[in-house]
């Protein structure tokens, strides 16, 4: 900056730390001479943005917790507490209930195999963030997967709208032109189904067409969203319109991981106690039998 380059051009030598959006948005403050109030709209910005990711991943993140804990509970008790009834069931000389005979086959594989299972599902774990990496087409099929998972998938599909509202407000504010502002919001919506759909609204929004128009014929926004925007066209207001988007459903998605947060520690505790009844139902069905025939 002291060797005459402007602020954006300065944050754009660290693309690491500055992206382009942030660039871009501090480059239009410039010009316009209104660097003080754009840096305060990008800390908003930025504030909500990171708000909501981390709601995103805590709602990621309860799913895949409850698989984890009930596999690694599962896999103590076949691994260390099935083998020492094992060793108790081999002096009774009855035959064992089939629910137990399962259980017991279950755990002698799981000794013998641990270290493949965890191999196999370190591997794919491995391969999938590769092929997810490397692969724009494994990447876009996950994106419009996911989309259509229950509960995490509203989730993450209300997230996107959220973000397409609050960056296209933001850059629209700024004054960056729509076609230009859709370009910076088609990378920051996460999704590739609403990354495409936001360059097919660009394409037409270039060429004349209404962007509540476009938004409808994508098939992916919610009406709420696209009668906001159409709001905001006609009465000229549309970084407000665009911005109440933005609030309403990152409101909506904080209600959602709530309510995913409330059904999930009750729902651990379910599956936790399923397996873990199950398998010590199958350790004692051959005491409850012994103690029948005795008496």
């Amino acid at each position: 900056i002291s060797s005459g380059t402007s602020f954006a051009g300065a944050l754009r030598k660290h693309p690491k730390h500055f992206d382009n959006l942030y660039c871009n948005l501090v480059d239009s403050g410039e010009k316009a001479g209104a660097l003080e109030k754009m840096l305060d709209r990008i800390a908003t910005y930025l504030e909500k943005t990171e708000l909501l990711k981390k709601k995103v991943k805590k709602a990621m993140t309860y799913p895949i917790a409850v698989v984890v804990v009930a596999l690694v509970v599962t896999a103590i008790l076949l691994v260390k507490v099935v083998p020492q009834f094992e060793s108790l069931f081999q002096g009774f000389g009855a035959e064992l209930p089939v629910f137990t005979q399962m259980v017991v086959r279950l755990s002698e594989w799981m000794q013998t195999w641990w270290f493949v299972v965890l191999l196999g599902i370190a591997g794919t774990i491995y391969l999938f963030k590769e092929a997810n990496r490397r692969s724009q087409k494994f990447s876009d099929f996950i994106d419009k997967y996911i989309l259509k998972m229950p509960v995490v998938g509203e989730i993450l599909d209300k997230s996107a709208v959220a973000k397409f509202g609050r960056v296209l407000s933001t850059t629209f504010a700024a004054g960056v032109p729509l076609v230009d502002a859709l370009d910076s919001v088609a990378g920051a919506t996460g999704n590739a189904v609403y990354r495409d759909a936001i360059m097919r609204i660009k394409n037409d929004v270039s060429s004349g067409t209404q962007l509540q128009a476009s938004m409808r014929e994508q098939d992916v926004f919610p009406v709420m969203a696209v009668q906001l925007t159409a709001i905001g066209e006609e009465s000229g207001n549309l970084d407000e319109m665009l911005e109440k988007v933005a609030e309403h459903y990152e409101g909506v998605v904080d209600d959602m991981v709530d309510n995913l947060t409330a059904l999930m520690e009750p729902m651990i505790m379910s599956v936790l106690g399923v397996l873990v009844g199950g398998l010590i139902i199958a350790m004692y069905l051959p005491i409850f039998q012994m103690g029948q025939v005795v008496g």
